[in-house]
């Protein structure tokens, strides 16, 4: 778990060598965020083992930034909305399975300190999950929830246009709908490429 937590930190520690006297980030007030992207995660069903099962998603993100700037200091920052759909996920270890997600709620916190290149954003996330077995193992639901929460750093490419990288916990369970409720936990690296207009 240490591991995980120091992985979460990553973009506050980065957030706090930026300098705020750099042109503004892509994201202002009225944007539209649109974005695809690709995920891998470790984590554990079973066992206290982040190595024991692995997920690979990929998917679609659509978002709006729908406030200017608030907070003080290295809080400061706007407010963005998104949803995602995710129509690409595999199940590898315990078992081979896949299914498809959606997100529609994706709350996301732009951080104002940001150099000319990188400005970095935290989030939380939930969402639901279909899968073509129960998951996981032993699970008496095929569908679960999803909710996450983490962060990453958007890498300007072009003048509207950034890459995303980000690490995020990730949690996964069927909140009871079935007789067991068995979860997922594990830790997320993705991928993403944004258009802003």
């Amino acid at each position: 778990m240490r591991a995980a937590r120091t992985l979460l930190l990553i973009p506050f520690l980065f957030a706090t060598f930026v300098c705020a006297q750099t042109p503004p980030p892509l994201n202002h007030q009225g944007t539209w965020d649109l974005s695809v992207w690709t995920a891998g995660e470790t984590g554990e069903e079973i066992t206290n083992s982040l190595a024991e099962a692995q997920i690979w998603t990929a998917g679609f993100f659509a978002g709006k930034v729908l406030t200017g700037e608030h907070g003080g200091k290295w809080l400061r920052g706007n407010f963005e909305y998104a949803f995602g759909l995710t129509p690409v996920f595999e199940t590898y270890g315990n078992q081979h399975i896949h299914g498809w997600g959606f997100d529609p709620v994706i709350l996301r916190w732009n951080l104002a300190l940001h150099t000319a290149r990188v400005s970095p954003y935290i989030e939380l996330a939930g969402g639901g999950l279909s899968t073509s077995a129960n998951l996981p193992p032993d699970n008496s639901s095929s569908f679960n929830f999803t909710p996450r929460g983490g962060g990453g750093i958007y890498i300007r490419t072009r003048k509207r246009q950034a890459l995303d990288l980000a690490c995020r916990w990730s949690h996964i369970s069927n909140a009871n709908l079935g007789v067991q409720n068995p979860e997922f936990n594990g830790i997320q690296v993705s991928v993403g490429y944004h258009w802003f207009r």
